[in-house]
Order: C-alpha cells, then sequence, then structure tokens
C-alpha cells in the first residue's frame, strides 16, 4: 500500500525543501511544485511533494489519520 501524507512546508532551497508533521520534518524534492513557499501544505510520497493543498484539506487530512492511529491500538 502507498501512501501520500500533508506536510507544512518550513524551509525552501532551489528544488528541496523541508517539511514537518507532528514533530517530524524530512526534506523532500519540489520540482513538481514549483510554485510552493515556506507555510504551504503539500502531499508528500516519496520523498516528493505531489502537490499544494489548502489549509482545511491538509487538516482534515491529519485528523483522519490521528482518529485511524488512536482507533487501531
Amino acid at each position: 500500500m502507498c501512501l501520500a501524507v500533508p506536510m507544512k512546508v518550513i524551509k525552501v532551497n532551489g528544488t528541496v525543501g523541508s517539511v514537518e508533521l507532528s514533530g517530524v520534518t524530512m526534506e523532500v524534492q519540489l520540482t513538481l511544485v514549483p510554485e510552493v513557499k515556506v507555510g504551504d501544505s503539500v502531499i508528500v510520497h516519496a520523498g516528493f511533494a505531489l502537490s499544494v493543498i489548502d489549509e482545511e484539506s491538509a487538516r482534515e487530512a491529519v485528523d483522519l489519520w490521528k482518529d485511524y492511529v488512536d482507533h487501531s491500538e
């Protein structure tokens, strides 16, 4: 199964960015979202930011993940 996760962009350095979710940060490729800027939310999969999403969609996706984790324990 493949998963794509919404993450917040905290740094942009050319085509590489740092993203964060729940205290976890990682570097991702930004070549597919050249319009991205710090503060945007992006969908991340396999080390690539695939698309920029609005804040409400990102929040809903994170809430769904949290609910899933809470109920799978």
